[in-house]
């Protein structure tokens, strides 16, 4: 009788594709169907046992080769979770008590010879082997070994690349209406689908109209703007939110007639379903380091409409935003694309810098060279949006708080108080203080901090203020290298290369008077009310690095005195401990304060550290982070939230908003969009040292004890400032440590083989 062969090796056989690829070439092309022989199952008759006796079975397993399994995907994945998913979240983490262990049957000897697949990762890299095999109606796969025990840094990078990006990649058009309507954050009663559209936008309308018409089961609502969109107006449809049209490109359907499709852009992931301002350049900056040239510049090209259409580049693309905008990177953004556009196409490339960076001018004059953003005294600009009454994208019970001692003074419900202060009808001037502060929080991106609490908008920061001398660089170096001294606003008006250059160096006189303080070696907020510095040491002041607005010296103090106030075990904290204050039931934790950090933050540093020559710091600070995203993906089943705690190296956070991008069943599918762009990004700045040491979890500390007694014996740091900065991050050690300690894992540290062999499987 025929016996099955083993499986033969493709040579072509990418063990590490896309699953789109994996699992529908090669062995995984097809379901294959088995008809098992008596004789192949080695069942011997004779005339003494009917049924058989077992005979022992050969190996055909070669030693030498890389193993790979047959499996049947329902079943196995039945009973991994039943066995290894003791919390029933449909992952498997350190935190699940489970054997940490399966068997799995070789494909070379037809399923007979089991192997075990043994630690947290392996088993999690097989659940979500398995979730993905699935999505592709695979029954039964071949599974290289390979893919489960793949370097952590190999298998993150290339999920981001191949299947995160996707996952987060949204446009507007008729196909996708069902996918980008829904809106978590909205919590009126009216939650049918709604497109708000630009008053002069007459294709779009007819566009989405024709749309709303054609999927009536969607009940989609299209509606005008008004020309002049007030913050009054903005208030006014809090009860009717709805999604605002983006750019769109004409094109031929299927008939060769025209018509048209939205700009894809990418959302940050989670309840954020919409194109948000900064998040997009993050997300951009890893869309550029993996090549997706043309949806970063679909991104532009949304920018560049809301602009023209809306005002301002939007906090996000969704009705309540419409009075708010969040700190400007369109500069930037624009010539990192336009730098990797094909040269022969330089006249159509020149022609689409010019319409940009026209729209980039019209946004620096008319929202943040304007008031109410501008002070007038020091000619720094702050956040400052207009509007009025609640913000209604939070979660209902966000404000009960603030809202509930205004309640009780009108002896009324807090629900009730809420409608009758957005009607007009209670008047309280403090509330209406407390609130505009909240809405510049908001359009700073930092929402929630201390720092900003009740004052933001009164602030010139040195975040903004930063992106703003960017801006006016930028325009100037492109009018000279770019756009051969050529370039007009929207008015017609000639702009001068020069005039930028001025408006630079004036904008750098003020943040060095206003902003700068010599004796602590700091940038620090400006209050423009109280007309003096505010004392909370902010990480955002490394983005003078960035946009390169800082002098030598003020660079060489920031490293050598505030370095190490930010600088912890998992990467850079938003800001100090002291800073913060001490938190309690009455002051909680916010999310943009110590101990967490931030994708935005860790990136802007690396590049401004760059900018001035201290690659070697910007490497080491890069390495914690990516450190930090790493351990968590191996231990917590490939999770990449919104952020984490920095000085545990935690995604497990409670802040008001808790952690977006951690639930998930079985396999993670978007990541978080920043914090894939920190990851791409952060690996350039790795040696294959430091990424081999990555891939196998090497503690940073461990990895850098030399290299930092070398850095601060060349920036001459007293012994004073060595042991201050070396017990902060002990601290941090201290505090990791006690957060993966739960009483029943002795060790929650996942330790990776750097061999490329099949015994490279993590211990614990």
């Amino acid at each position: 009788m025929a016996t099955i062969p083993p499986f033969e090796h493709d040579k072509k056989h990418d063990v590490h594709a896309p699953a789109s690829t994996y699992y529908t070439t090669g062995d995984n092309a097809r379901q294959r169907t088995r008809t098992h022989t008596r004789s192949h199952l080695g069942l011997q008759t004779n005339s003494n046992n009917l049924e058989g006796t077992r005979r022992r079975r050969a190996s055909h397993d070669d030693k030498n080769k890389a193993r790979r399994f047959l499996i049947d995907v329902e079943e196995t994945q039945r009973k991994i979770l039943e066995q290894e998913d003791t919390d029933g979240d449909f992952q498997i983490t350190i935190n699940d008590l489970g054997p940490k262990t399966m068997s799995l049957g070789t494909a070379d000897s037809g399923g007979y010879r089991k192997i075990d697949i043994r630690g947290t990762y392996m088993l999690s890299n097989l659940l979500q082997e398995l979730a993905l095999a699935n999505d592709y109606g695979r029954k039964h796969i071949v599974l290289d070994e390979a893919r489960l025990n793949e370097n952590p840094v190999d298998r993150l990078s290339r999920m981001i690349r191949f299947n995160f990006w996707d996952g987060l990649t949204r446009r507007i058009d008729p196909d996708s209406l069902e996918v980008i309507c829904p809106d978590p954050k909205n919590r009126s009663s009216n939650k049918n689908p709604r497109i708000y559209v630009p008053y002069d936008d007459k294709e779009a309308y007819n566009f989405y109209k024709q749309a709303s018409e054609v999927r009536k089961h969607l009940n989609l609502e299209v509606e005008y703007l008004p020309e002049k969109i007030t913050a009054e107006y903005t208030k006014s449809i809090n009860d009717r939110p709805g999604l605002l049209t983006l750019a769109m490109r004409k094109t031929k359907d299927d008939q060769g007639n025209d018509t048209y499709v939205g700009e894809p852009f990418v959302v940050p992931g989670g309840r954020f379903n919409e194109m948000y301002g900064w998040d997009s350049y993050f997300s951009a900056l890893g869309l550029l380091e993996d090549g997706r040239i043309e949806l970063v510049r679909s991104m532009v090209e949304n920018f560049a409409y809301q602009i023209k259409h809306y005002g301002k580049i939007l906090n996000a693309n969704r009705s309540y935003y419409l009075s708010r905008s969040q700190p400007p990177f369109l500069t930037d953004m624009t010539l990192k694309v336009y730098e990797r556009l094909h040269p022969q196409d330089e006249i159509e490339n020149k022609a689409w810098l010019r319409r940009v960076f026209k729209s980039a001018i019209k946004e620096y004059w008319e929202v943040w060279m304007s008031e109410p953003r501008l002070d007038k005294k020091t000619m720094l600009s702050r956040y400052r949006p207009d509007g009025s009454g609640i913000p209604p994208e939070t979660e209902a019970s966000h404000f009960v708080h603030v809202i509930e001692p205004f309640a009780r003074k009108h002896n009324i419900s807090v629900d009730e108080f809420n409608e009758k202060y957005n009607d007009g009808i209670i008047k309280e001037p403090e509330l209406d203080e407390y609130f505009l502060h909240d809405r510049a929080v908001r359009e700073s991106g930092h929402d929630t901090t201390y720092r900003f609490e009740k004052i933001c908008a009164n602030l010139a920061t040195i975040d903004l203020n930063s992106l703003l001398y960017k801006y006016e660089m930028d325009i100037a170096d492109a009018i000279v290298d770019y756009l051969d001294d050529d370039l007009e606003d929207f008015d017609g008006v000639k702009q001068n290369a020069e005039d930028w250059l001025e408006r630079a160096k004036q904008r750098r006189e003020r943040i060095d008077k206003y902003l700068w303080n010599e004796k602590e070696s700091l940038y620090f907020d400006y209050d423009t009310i109280k007309e003096e510095q505010i004392t909370y040491e902010s990480v955002t002041a490394f983005w003078a690095l960035w946009a390169g607005c800082a002098s030598d010296h003020q660079a060489q103090e920031l490293v050598k005195h505030s370095l190490s106030k930010f600088e912890v075990m998992g990467g850079l904290v938003s800001g100090t401990e002291e800073s913060r204050g001490v938190t309690s039931l009455e002051r909680p934790n916010r999310q943009w304060d110590f101990p967490f950090g931030w994708a935005p933050h860790q990136m802007l540093t690396w590049v401004g550290l760059d900018k001035y020559g201290m690659k070697d710091t910007a490497a080491r600070l890069a390495y914690r982070w990516l450190f930090t995203i790493t351990k968590g993906f191996v231990d917590f089943n490939g999770v990449v939230p919104e952020k984490f705690d920095v000085v545990s190296y935690s995604h497990k956070v409670e802040v008001e908003y808790g952690n977006v991008g951690t639930d998930f069943k079985c396999v993670p599918r978007e990541g978080f969009g920043w914090m894939n762009a920190s990851y791409q990004v952060g690996l350039s700045y790795l040696t294959t040292q430091m990424r081999r040491a990555l891939g196998a979890c090497t503690l940073p500390d461990l990895l850098f004890e030399k290299a930092m007694i070398r850095e601060h014996r060349m920036l001459g740091l007293t012994p004073e400032e060595e042991e201050v900065a070396m017990l902060r991050r002990r601290t941090s050690t201290m505090a990791a440590r006690a957060i993966t300690r739960n009483g029943s894992i002795s060790a929650a540290v996942t330790r990776i083989s750097l061999s490329d062999g099949p015994s490279n499987t993590p211990t614990f």
